[in-house]
């Protein structure tokens, strides 16, 4: 042990020095770690809402859009498609839309809000396979309905209200997303008519 003099003001600018770095390591660690609690800029955009512009659809003709990483079918349905929707009720399963696979707005005969455009997601309820959109040619697969969905990994069928035919294995009609009509020509899915 050493009898020199304690110089107590190099002691407390040594333990003040000592903190203040201490200090700025914590928060050099901290910053990092508690930013990777956002989420990444990659998850923000997956479940953003996306913008659809309709005004360029022809009658009869099907895009599809992505959301949340999955397809969105966007049809611009014809008079004569609306016009037939209500012939084949008895052979659907949920013909009235009891199950809750769409917004509450879109609770109706169409399934939409906007009978012109169906929008819902393309993927069959079954096992989440892709349905195919067959136009003028459904009656293959059903009787006397001349358009509709047919998923062909097992066989469900949909009509263009996305509403599910009786005996094939999908349980239910196709989801419906939220989605609004900012403008005459925009399609906003993601985003509810009440909140656009």
């Amino acid at each position: 042990m050493s009898n020199a003099p304690v110089n107590n003001g190099r002691r407390r600018f040594l333990t003040a020095a000592t903190s203040v770095v201490g200090g700025v390591g914590v928060v050099g660690l901290a910053v990092p770690f508690i930013g990777s609690w956002n989420p990444s800029a990659r998850a923000k955009a997956a479940g953003a809402p996306v913008e659809v512009n309709v005004s360029k659809i022809e009658p009869g003709q099907l895009i599809r859009a992505e959301w949340r990483g999955k397809p969105v079918y966007v049809i611009r349905r014809t008079e004569e498609i609306l016009s037939t929707l209500a012939a084949h009720d008895d052979q659907l399963k949920d013909p009235g839309s009891e199950e809750p696979q769409q917004p509450t707005y879109a609770t109706n005969a169409y399934r939409s809000i906007k009978p012109e455009f169906m929008v819902a997601l393309g993927v069959c309820t079954h096992l989440g396979c892709a349905p195919t959109h067959h136009q003028g040619d459904f009656e293959e697969f059903v009787e006397g309905v001349k358009d509709g969905f047919f998923c062909p990994c097992h066989g469900s069928k949909f009509d263009m209200a996305g509403r599910v035919f009786q005996s094939v294995p999908a349980p239910t009609n196709l989801v419906v997303p939220e989605h609004s009509f900012p403008t005459a020509d925009t399609l906003l899915i993601g985003v509810s008519a009440g909140e656009a």
